[in-house]
């Protein structure tokens, strides 16, 4: 199956039957979510089938073929179900007739409970140490065993391996091509020899003094965290979309939630470690990994562009990727990051 017809045979009957082959029953109606990756649907239940009763409207979603092993898949999954067990709110898939992953057509999902909300307001100094508190929670659970399957947040699978793909695959234009592979790379030679460019499984020189790495969300932005109002039972903020879930150090779950310029992110961060510390530590030698992590983001999520742009879905919402003023402006932040490498970190 081809990017161009991964997901096209996902209509609207595909998804009511694949409803129906593990025992639900929609009533017909369908809502397509957010995302690019996979294909989403909100679908109600029809009153007094299987579910329903407790999830009148459930959430299906189809997995891009070729991403992730099956196996990475299902420990994806028990990770939210631990979570879930933990009391850490996150939205976790149901267990039917004794799995979370299904098959349909050639295709693997999932099935969860819906869960509404809006995003958080990250200027609320209080909505900042709540969030933090959430995440020290996430992560005590995610410090109990290590990932079998899936991969780490380090310097290779997000930098340099994403980087050599760009470049083999020709997908830059030629005009920009070579300061792109010049300013990528001495943004990789400046983090090579920190805690990112160590084995995922231990240290380069065998200490304990290394940064120890948890189970992460990996991808908590700002849409992957919806707040409900704390005046209602269970308010408050809670994760969605553990499809990119990883081991690393704790800071990749906070930075990428410290907005605008050095002072704010400074102000956001205080408020967070404020919430973090007052369930879980937090090792301060983590904050000078924020402006390495920051940038092999650039390139990896330039990678992530560029390998799916066969699937219609991707040029239509991204047309200025791969031009050549797209590439001009990763240049440019590129070497912006080079610079903030180069400076202190955030304290608190």
């Amino acid at each position: 199956m081809t990017d161009t017809d991964t997901f096209a045979a996902v209509t609207p009957d595909f998804v009511q039957d694949a409803l129906a082959a593990i025992g639900l029953m929609g009533d017909g109606r369908l809502m397509p979510l957010n995302s690019y990756e996979n294909r989403v649907y909100l679908a109600p239940l029809e009153p007094g089938t299987p579910l329903a009763s407790t999830h009148p409207a459930v959430v299906l979603k189809f997995y891009r073929p070729g991403r992730w092993s099956t196996a990475k898949i299902e420990e994806e999954h028990a990770f939210g179900l631990e979570l879930a067990a933990g009391d850490v709110p996150v939205v976790a898939p149901l267990m039917i007739d004794g799995r979370t992953l299904h098959g349909h057509g050639g295709l693997r999902f999932s099935v969860s409970p819906r869960r509404g909300g809006r995003a958080p307001e990250l200027d609320d100094d209080e909505t900042l140490e709540w969030i933090g508190r959430f995440l020290a929670r996430l992560h005590t659970v995610g410090a109990r065993q290590r990932f079998a399957q899936r991969p780490a947040v380090d310097l290779a699978s997000y930098g340099v391996a994403p980087r050599q793909w760009l470049l083999a695959h020709g997908a830059l234009p030629l005009e920009v091509e070579r300061a792109w592979a010049d300013a990528s790379q001495d943004v990789i030679d400046l983090i090579a020899g920190s805690a990112l460019s160590e084995p995922a499984n231990g240290t380069m020189d065998g200490q304990s003094s290394a940064i120890a790495r948890v189970r992460l969300h990996a991808d908590c932005h700002l849409g992957n965290i919806l707040w409900t109002p704390t005046d209602r039972p269970g308010g408050g903020p809670h994760f969605v979309d553990l499809d990119d879930c990883r081991s690393g150090p704790a800071v990749q779950d906070l930075w990428m939630l410290l907005p605008g310029e050095r002072a704010e992110r400074q102000r956001a961060l205080v408020m967070v470690l404020d919430g973090y510390e007052q369930v879980r530590p937090f090792d301060r030698r983590e904050l000078a990994l924020i402006e390495p992590l920051r940038t092999l983001r650039l390139i990896h999520y330039s990678a992530w562009l560029a390998q799916r742009w066969s699937d219609p879905a991707f040029p239509l919402a991204f047309p200025d990727f791969g031009s050549v003023a797209y590439w001009r402006g990763q240049i440019d932040l590129l070497r912006a990051q080079a610079e903030a490498i180069e400076e202190p970190p955030l304290v608190a």
